[in-house]
């Protein structure tokens, strides 16, 4: 059995890639899947206001676990295995850790098509995985018309284009950009 890695950040593209991994499911892929959420490093106010390290800790594992709630839901009512995780720090050195940790054989990541000089420009999450990533990484981005699991296979309708022609996927954030 195969294992993804499925950054989640809470956007409409972290839950496309959630809903492609779940139609490649019912196309027959034996999988299970780690949800990750990757939140922000304190900043020195949160540093300087929190009564304790333990106590930003815990707000940032709560903040993750709130993002992934709707992945795993998602999962479970497919009857899909997943564990979750919440890292803190730099989204792209923490997703590749976790992937690395998890032995995933693939990252599936959600990210908004944008152009290339703008993507380059935005930190993007999914194009820095795509070049650090030590698995092979799938882009699956937004679909137009929205949530609509009817069609075949899911209703996912994407393919594991590995980016834009032009490399350009728009990104920002840990999971779905």
């Amino acid at each position: 059995m195969m294992k993804f890695l499925l950054p989640v950040d809470g956007s409409e593209t972290s839950m496309e890639a959630v809903h492609h991994a779940i139609a490649l499911c019912r196309q027959g892929l034996r999988a299970e899947f780690v949800l990750a959420n990757v939140q922000a490093p304190p900043t020195v106010y949160e540093i300087a206001v929190a009564p304790d390290a333990q106590s930003l800790r815990g707000a940032a594992g709560a903040a993750g676990a709130h993002l992934l709630a709707p992945a795993a839901a998602r999962l479970q009512a497919a009857g899909l295995h997943h564990v979750r995780e919440v890292a803190a720090g730099d989204p792209t050195r923490m997703l590749v850790e976790i992937a690395e940790r998890h032995r995933c054989d693939g990252v599936i990541i959600g990210a908004d098509r944008v152009g290339a000089v703008r993507g380059l420009l935005g930190g993007s999450v999914s194009l820095a995985l795509l070049h650090d990533s030590p698995v092979p990484v799938t882009v699956v981005h937004r679909r137009a018309g929205g949530d609509d699991d009817s069609r075949p296979g899911g209703g996912s309708g994407h393919e594991d284009d590995g980016g834009a022609a032009d490399g350009s996927d728009g990104g920002d954030g840990g999971g779905g950009d």
